[in-house]
């Protein structure tokens, strides 16, 4: 069988971290990860699975991050997972056929995702069908450069599995709260540095352009209760980032 790496980046993942690593069991080779400044036991979590650390003293964003996991990977394929991800063994074993008889003509591919949110798998809302990619052969794909959303950007054709990976994203309403925080800083800064401009006005459109896409258009309403906190959540998170773009357009702080 053709032999596969899989990368992870890493930070206070300990919640997380066995369970993602424990499905990779018969399949992945190699397991590479890049960590940034865990203070739990995530980095415990990893040597008990032999995996190539990586412990760089700087966070230069997620794609970065995740090309520094890529450069450490020896085998002939790569599975890019986050922590909070899981393979299903008919995911698992999808993957190994793959692996013993590579298709001719596709050197990547793109893998279903089924996310939870706050006690449920989400059927609509934009998050399903949700297609990422995640498998490849060394060398055919990187990932970009965004200090955050990233893309796994392949250099041919791109293949589809059939079997969903599991992302169990959001547990609970604090780490909603975390995340959008997080997640809207580091856009706004992105957005900042490729000369991008807001102001409260823009904010406050798009935050409710957000919520009426998510709810509305992506029939969010169909997932319930979820499905409106998540469209709520979107709107907040977009009017965070505008707002905090505004403000790094005025010379001020958005640090948390």
């Amino acid at each position: 069988m053709t032999s596969l790496s899989a990368i992870l980046i890493t930070r206070n993942e300990e919640s997380n971290l066995d369970d993602c690593l424990s499905s990779l069991d018969g399949l992945a080779n190699q397991i590479v990860i890049v960590d940034s400044h865990s203070s739990d036991n995530t980095l415990k979590i990893a040597e008990k699975y032999s995996a190539t650390i990586d412990s760089p003293p700087d966070w230069p964003g997620f794609g970065i991050q995740k090309n520094r996991a890529l450069n450490l990977a020896t085998q002939e394929w790569v599975l890019s997972i986050d922590a909070d991800e899981r393979l299903t063994p008919a995911l698992r074993d999808e993957i190994k056929a793959i692996l013993a008889n590579p298709p001719s003509g596709k050197a990547c591919f793109a893998i279903p995702r089924r996310s939870w949110y706050l006690g449920k798998f989400m059927n609509h809302s934009g998050w399903s069908p949700d297609y990422v990619i995640r498998l490849f052969r060394r060398g055919s794909a990187e990932f970009s450069n965004d200090l955050v959303h990233e893309k796994l950007i392949s250099k041919g054709d791109v293949g589809r599995l059939h079997n969903p990976l599991l992302h169990f994203s959001f547990m609970n309403q604090e780490q909603v709260r975390e995340k959008v925080q997080r997640y809207s800083t580091a856009a706004a800064k992105q957005a900042f540095a490729q000369g991008r401009t807001s102001s409260p006005f823009k904010a406050i459109l798009h935050g409710v352009w957000s919520f009426i896409r998510t709810y509305f258009l992506r029939i969010g309403f169909l997932d319930g209760r979820q499905g409106f906190l998540l469209a709520t959540s979107n709107a907040q998170g977009t009017y965070l980032r505008y707002m905090k773009l505004w403000r790094l357009n005025q010379g001020l702080s958005i640090d948390e």
